[in-house]
């Protein structure tokens, strides 16, 4: 595993065995944590993929890092979408020069997000499509309370989605992971969502099924 800095973002690459033109799954971290984070789990899934774990831009402290600014309040998160589109735009640009330096597989790849990063794989699902394989949203929330559906890319309806979520997550609460559920049932045709007894955080089983799910897709690429 290496870290880079030769693209816009700082990001660990975690390059399978064949190199060439390997699919491709891009890493987001939570607020406050680093590249390190969602990394971890990638030995556990499937060895044939090459794994990128990007950096968010905002340093918040040593080690720390966010996608944009939040704030706690009493009625729960409040997010800055003006910050928000930003970093939308920083990772449009990071995924098009990543595809540009691996050309993996149908010159796509796969986004995988926990918490603010699964909101950064929202965003980036509603807005550029056509540059996913896939979207794995992990103890996340939608950006918004509605999405504008009548603006939304047709590539939107045909890509596939895993969502999980903690019930017990006292973070974002499993409503948070139930209302995403319900809008892509009704906006995409491939939608696979589970929930699991634990807090904000991956489940064993989580993982298990991240594999699979990864598994499944690649005959499609």
């Amino acid at each position: 595993m290496l870290q880079r800095n030769n693209l816009s973002l700082t990001y660990l690459d975690l390059a399978p065995a064949k190199q060439e033109n390997a699919p491709l799954v891009i890493m987001l971290h939570g607020y406050g944590s680093n590249e390190k984070d969602l990394i971890q789990i990638a030995p556990a899934l499937r060895p044939e993929f090459r794994y990128i774990s990007a950096r968010a831009p905002q340093t918040m402290d040593f080690g720390m890092y966010g996608w944009f600014p939040i704030d706690f309040t009493h009625s729960g998160i409040t997010v800055d979408y003006s910050a928000a589109k930003k970093a939308l735009q920083q990772l449009i640009e990071f995924t098009g020069e990543i595809i540009r330096e691996y050309r993996p597989a149908g010159n796509k790849v796969f986004l995988m997000g926990f918490s603010q990063g699964a909101v950064m794989s929202y965003l980036m699902a509603f807005n550029a499509p056509e540059l996913l394989h896939g979207v794995i949203a992990l103890s996340g929330q939608l950006p918004e309370s509605s999405q504008p559906v009548e603006t939304a890319k047709p590539e939107l309806k045909k890509l596939p989605f895993l969502v999980m979520h903690g019930i017990y997550d006292d973070v974002l609460p499993i409503a948070k992971g139930r209302a995403a559920d319900e809008w892509l049932q009704q906006h995409v045709d491939d939608l696979t969502y589970r929930e699991y007894p634990v807090a904000h955080q991956i489940s064993d089983s989580g993982i298990v099924l991240i594999r699979s799910w990864l598994e499944d897709k690649i005959p499609a690429l």
